[in-house]
């Protein structure tokens, strides 16, 4: 595993304990252009009331407005979470050239896991895409959530 991917990853993972702290779905995320990170955002979707307050979506605003430019096919994601439809659309229309995720997500992954929008041959952009990267800390981070969540009664 390339050294820089498990550094920027965990500085996506301090996003994500934001977002615990917050009492939010525990998804951390930067954006990195040349070696530097230019975004760092977390899930605020309970705080803001907004649905499309997801970590990548922020991180996405934060770095357009760094390059001054719709387009970042210079930049890597790095999130916690494989992205979901929406994420990975708008990662599409921001022609990001890189994403890393950490954990997999089986019941709304766009990235491979339910639909694969990183290299659907029908958009007219593809990212490169590496799944994986410190994935035990980060599912790990997001099922502990989950069981608190259900240990207190709530879904």
């Amino acid at each position: 595993m390339d050294d820089m991917d498990q550094i920027f990853m965990r500085e996506a993972l301090k996003q994500a304990r934001r977002a615990l702290n917050s009492d939010e779905v525990p998804v951390g995320a930067v954006i990195v252009r040349k070696d530097a990170v230019i975004a760092r955002a977390y899930n605020q979707v309970e705080m803001l009331k907004d649905p499309t307050a997801h970590a990548e979506m922020i991180a996405l605003t934060q770095a357009t407005n760094a390059v001054q430019s719709k387009w970042l096919q210079d930049c890597c994601l790095y999130v916690t979470l494989e992205p979901c439809c929406m994420c990975a659309g708008a990662l599409v229309l921001a022609r990001i050239g890189r994403v890393c995720f950490g954990a997999r997500d089986p019941k709304a992954g766009a990235c491979g896991s339910v639909l694969d929008l990183a290299r659907h041959s029908d958009l007219n952009h593809h990212f490169e895409l590496r799944d994986g990267v410190l994935a035990e800390e980060c599912s790990g981070l997001l099922s502990g959530f989950f069981q608190g969540k259900r240990a207190l009664g709530k879904k």
